[in-house]
């Protein structure tokens, strides 16, 4: 039987982050803990509708950051004013799960985040069942993004799906995978 890849990140989380959190909130179960069960990253590409190009491009990019195919998504609604029809493409999306959402994280984590200029940390707001969304302003922090192959700065949002039941767990284990939270509290 072929050995099966385990990423760095999936190794912390059984070995530190698991027990750690066992203690910090008295589990008595292994499956008690809060893990982490998805990652989305969502792209809205609203001046899609005057350029088409812009969209197929988006699409290469956040596939590209990714490291699987995003999906476009489409309008459900007409909006006169916007110059919107349904069924037009007006965004771009990837769920990542298991080994790719790790590998995700922990480029993420030390890579992207390190290359955001006067970067003092993330906003800590959870959405009270204990998942987590952080909205990037440029996508070329990733190294993957070739910056001379840029046709416009776009913004990304990146959900973190987790199976905790509050937003203090959610917190706690983010904080254990070593999400750089920004300190409000002056």
């Amino acid at each position: 039987m072929a050995k099966q890849y385990i990423t760095t990140l999936e190794k912390k989380y059984t070995e530190e982050i698991v027990p750690a959190l066992m203690k910090q909130f008295g589990y008595t179960s292994v499956m008690q803990a809060p893990r982490l069960q998805k990652i989305v990253i969502n792209s809205g590409v609203g001046q899609a509708i005057a350029d088409k190009k812009l969209i197929d491009v988006t699409q290469e990019e956040v596939t590209t950051i990714a490291g699987q195919k995003a999906i476009q998504t489409f309008s459900t609604k007409d909006i006169s004013n916007f110059k919107l029809r349904q069924g037009m493409p007006i965004g771009v999306k990837v769920t990542l799960r298991r080994e790719r959402m790790y590998e995700f994280l922990e480029r993420l984590i030390k890579v992207a985040l390190p290359r955001i200029r006067d970067f003092k940390g993330v906003a800590s707001k959870f959405d009270g069942r204990g998942n987590y969304t952080m909205g990037i302003t440029e996508q070329i922090i990733f190294p993957e993004i070739d910056i001379d192959k840029i046709a416009k700065i776009m913004g990304l949002e990146i959900t973190f799906v987790t199976s905790a039941g509050t937003d203090e767990e959610g917190t706690a284990l983010m904080k254990e995978f070593g999400v750089p939270f920004r300190n409000d509290k002056k």
